[in-house]
């Protein structure tokens, strides 16, 4: 029997409220602020790719753990109307939905977050039938969900063993631990890893080293890393091969969820059957793309027009 889904996303998921952008320091007794704009949009880095992915034209499920609140029925509703089945996310009556307010200055953010559901989200939350009926596996935000950090390996295990690769974007760990203990039984199950170069540089313990170093030492550790380097571009390593892309040129109106959407373009060329090179070119452009609005699904491209800014490029075959 075919996979119901091409790929199944757990992990994090809530609302962002964005404002910006702050043209000073952030100021507290109680003094008011005026910023140009501000934006209620779907966030949460694995609710991201799941749209991204879906955008793209993929089959996608979600599984995960908001609150039963209006914040976590704006989510379900969000994700549902992205075309992102949403039977797997359940819906907690006594704790909060986790909450996201950014506020952008330059190009640069402070992210705050409230974590609700997080901390309970657990390996039980997720529907033994989506692990076995789905192409790929991808879970994201590994530090913020220490239960399901937990139950990851058996989680990935689960989906291997019916035939699904598995993915994993840790984020950034606001506790600045980088634990490798924890992070061990995970990347050792493993199939693509997609940090950024800031996390991928602590995930590797090369600090003050070039991305391409961080990205050989994380080679070592999965079979292949796609590493997302901001206005550079972005670069893969297979532990033999090295590929590099400098993306495509947008005028950014807002960067966030841009490695969330980076990382749905990855999976939709790997799993449509594109070459590393092929799909890190179009991770990078579904990244690029995706700054054009504020919010991280706002400005996702389809297939066709990602494929479109990546042929005017000249770096896909039309």
């Amino acid at each position: 029997m075919p996979p119901t889904f091409d790929l199944l996303v757990i992990g994090d998921a809530n609302p962002d409220v964005i404002v910006g952008p702050l043209d000073t320091a952030l100021a507290f007794g109680q003094r008011e602020q005026l910023v140009d704009s501000g934006a209620l949009t779907l966030g949460g880095s694995a609710a991201i790719t799941a749209c991204g992915a879906a955008r793209l034209g993929l089959r996608v499920a979600f599984a995960g753990r908001v609150g039963d609140d209006g914040a976590g029925h704006y989510m379900r509703d969000r994700l549902a109307a992205h075309g992102v089945d949403v039977s797997g996310l359940h819906l907690d009556g006594g704790l909060p939905t986790p909450l996201t307010v950014i506020v952008t200055r330059g190009d640069d953010r402070a992210i705050l977050t409230a974590p609700g559901t997080l901390a309970a989200t657990s390996g039980r939350d997720i529907p033994p039938h989506l692990l076995t009926s789905a192409r790929h596996l991808h879970a994201a935000s590994f530090f913020l969900m220490p239960g399901l950090a937990a139950d990851l390996p058996d989680l990935f295990d689960t989906a291997r063993a019916a035939g699904a690769t598995t993915s994993l974007d840790t984020n950034d760990d606001p506790s600045g631990r980088w634990d490798p203990a924890a992070l061990a039984p995970v990347l050792a199950r493993t199939d693509l890893l997609l940090p950024n170069a800031a996390e991928a540089h602590r995930l590797a313990g090369t600090d003050g080293t070039s991305v391409v170093a961080a990205a050989e030492v994380l080679a070592r550790q999965v079979p292949l890393v796609a590493v997302k380097n901001g206005a550079d571009g972005a670069l893969c390593h297979d532990g033999r091969t090295l590929h590099t892309t400098a993306g495509i040129r947008v005028t950014p109106q807002d960067a966030v969820g841009a490695g969330d959407s980076f990382n749905a373009g990855f999976l939709a060329g790997r799993l449509t059957g594109r070459p590393i090179a092929e799909a890190l070119d179009l991770a990078a452009a579904c990244g690029a793309l995706s700054t054009r609005a504020a919010g991280g699904t706002t400005a996702q491209p389809t297939w066709d027009e990602a494929l479109t800014h990546l042929t005017a490029n000249g770096d896909l075959p039309s």
